[in-house]
């Protein structure tokens, strides 16, 4: 079993003239999630105009505490709720960066991983240094390169990679891709 980090991602195509009641229900199982140990957050990407497929995303701390919430009672009476509100759904797990990369088999090659995760962390980094470095300059290195990490890495993990990643989707795949209005990833803790 898994120690790190899993992403369980989840497809789901909106069954006719159910928009609205998917909407809600998806809302439900976000919220359903945040009262399991180990939940780390969770999203909703939703569909193009042209298309009715809903991205839904939910992270927990592990392998274990993700499985004991796909086993639980609580959300196989959800998934009961919801079952004629969807068709064709499609789930995956991701660990790791590759999350951000897409599915097995569509992920781009390491080097534009690398590059699209420096064009987020640069910027805001620099930004960080340059707003923060001043009050941080009286702190030992260790000290400073804590509180930076401490401050950084959420705010890379949950919103500059996958909004770098996002918006690099043509070039990374080497393929035109349609684009997704994003409801932004959410920590709800």
């Amino acid at each position: 079993m898994s120690t790190s980090p899993v992403t369980l991602m989840v497809a789901r195509r909106v069954a006719n003239g159910r928009y609205q009641d998917l909407i809600a229900w998806l809302r439900e199982g976000e919220q359903l999630a945040t009262d399991f140990p180990g939940y780390l957050g969770s999203g909703v990407l939703a569909p193009p105009p042209e298309d009715d497929e809903f991205q839904i995303i939910f992270r927990f701390a592990d392998e274990q505490t993700l499985h004991a919430w796909e086993h639980s009672a609580s959300r196989t009476a959800w998934l009961g709720r919801g079952s004629d509100l969807f068709a064709h759904p499609s789930e995956h797990r991701v660990r790791g960066i590759d999350g951000w990369f897409g599915a097995v088999g569509q992920r781009p090659p390491r080097w534009k991983q690398a590059v699209a995760i420096w064009l987020a962390f640069f910027p805001v980094s620099l930004l960080f240094n340059f707003l923060l470095g001043p009050l941080l300059s009286e702190l030992g290195l260790l000290s400073r390169v804590f509180i930076s990490t401490l401050i950084l890495t959420p705010l890379m993990v949950y919103l500059f990679i996958p909004m770098s990643t996002h918006l690099l989707a043509n070039w990374l795949n080497g393929a035109p891709q349609r684009t997704l209005p994003a409801k932004p990833f959410t920590q709800n803790r």
